[in-house]
């Protein structure tokens, strides 16, 4: 069980690895472009340079933006030769019947994939039988459609475990603090998550509670008298 950030903005992943929790990122065109805009390789080289300060190999996804197989293919390669010196690098390509090609082809390149928007058992199973490293679920997405996504979660779960498949699930697309419990105690090898969910996961009005309480309380004790 490991949790990514889901992000590509430097003071929230610094946030997030100064506190020991966090074990990757997560990054995709969308989130890219919430940033001050730049050269998009320079800021992945600045996420790089982060990460480097805590891991020389923490997994880093970073996403093609083509919606055209050749286009995708040759994208992934230029990504992979720009920023092929980081070994934690995967590269995120959208599940899809040319797309496996691309993830095939990339493998065959020893290039780690990280297979991305998949919102069905089947998607997800032929992704990793492509050979992807990495299969990422969209949780909020696939309930919006109207499924039961924690059990898609579970069925994947359930079907790399018994089939001995190696690639690591990974479920995105949170909505909810409860869509980050559900995903862990449906077997996610990952989740990664947008950092405004981080202090509320840690947080709770009962622990307040006791902890105003045990401080109070022996402050009272200590008073003098």
């Amino acid at each position: 069980m490991k949790i990514f950030v889901d992000s590509a903005n430097l003071v929230e992943i610094e946030e997030a690895f100064k506190r020991g929790f966090a074990s990757g990122v997560t990054t995709n065109p969308s989130i890219l472009s919430k940033e001050e805009r730049t050269d998009f390789r320079q800021h992945i080289r600045g996420i790089i340079r982060l990460l480097g300060r805590y891991g020389a190999d923490i997994p880093l996804s970073v996403e093609v933006f083509t919606t055209e197989p050749h286009e995708m293919l040759r994208q992934a390669r230029e990504l992979a030769e720009e920023f092929g010196d980081y070994p934690g690098l995967n590269i995120k390509v959208p599940i899809g019947w040319d797309e496996l090609r691309v993830i095939r082809e990339l493998k065959q390149s020893g290039v780690r994939v990280n297979c991305t928007c998949c919102m069905a058992f089947n998607q997800a199973a032929m992704a990793a039988l492509a050979g992807a490293d990495y299969v990422s679920l969209f949780y909020g997405r696939i309930r919006d459609i109207g499924y039961d996504a924690r059990g898609v979660v579970e069925s994947v779960r359930r079907a790399f475990r018994e089939g001995g498949v190696a690639s690591q699930i990974i479920v995105g697309s949170i909505r909810h603090i409860h869509d980050i419990n559900e995903a862990m105690m449906a077997g996610a090898d990952i989740v990664t998550v947008p950092p405004k969910f981080f202090p509320q996961m840690v947080s709770h009005p009962k622990t307040a509670e006791a902890v105003e309480q045990f401080i109070n309380d022996f402050r009272n004790w200590n008073a003098p008298r």
